[in-house]
């Protein structure tokens, strides 16, 4: 995410854990004025969200964008489902593939582009165990190994 104008907000770190994302497509979001102001301040969580298609239309739910703090009465809903803003073709690709057995919609991050919240939708299939340990293995030995290298430089 370091091309000019884009700016990371959050990333969901536990989706890449327990899902193989098979493919990601970067998509806008319908927000409200207050929740823009509390999405750029960083005030979101939503390790447990999934996206849903329903009616030819793409819904992110279970997200929390938190109430923004120096509003007053025209505050939103924090957990209100939110509509993703997709092509009707790439609607209807995703939704054959979300038919599948195991494969599901996920927001992987959420950034700023050109001043615009975009997510990045991931169409992913979840992880059995033993690939979750693999990774975990995988990860000890990369760190392990950038360990030895610093030592063997300064040493």
């Amino acid at each position: 995410m370091s091309t000019s104008g884009t700016k990371m907000i959050a990333q969901n770190r536990k989706a890449r854990f327990n899902y193989t994302v098979v493919e990601s497509i970067e998509c806008g979001i319908e927000l409200k004025g207050t929740e823009v102001k509390s999405v750029k301040a960083g005030n979101i969580s939503f390790p447990d969200a999934f996206a849903e298609i329903s009616n030819g239309e793409v819904w992110i739910k279970q997200m929390h964008i938190s109430e923004y703090s120096y509003s007053s009465v025209f505050n939103h809903n924090p957990n209100r489902p939110k509509k993703l803003l997709l092509h009707r073709d790439e609607i209807k690709r995703l939704n054959r593939k979300v038919e599948e057995k195991g494969v599901t919609l996920i927001p992987l991050d959420f950034y700023l582009k050109n001043g615009r919240v975009k997510v990045n939708l991931g169409l992913c299939r979840g992880k059995k165990q033993y690939d979750k340990r693999a990774d975990i293995r995988e990860r000890d030995v990369q760190r392990d190994m950038q360990r030895d290298f610093r030592k063997g430089l300064n040493g």
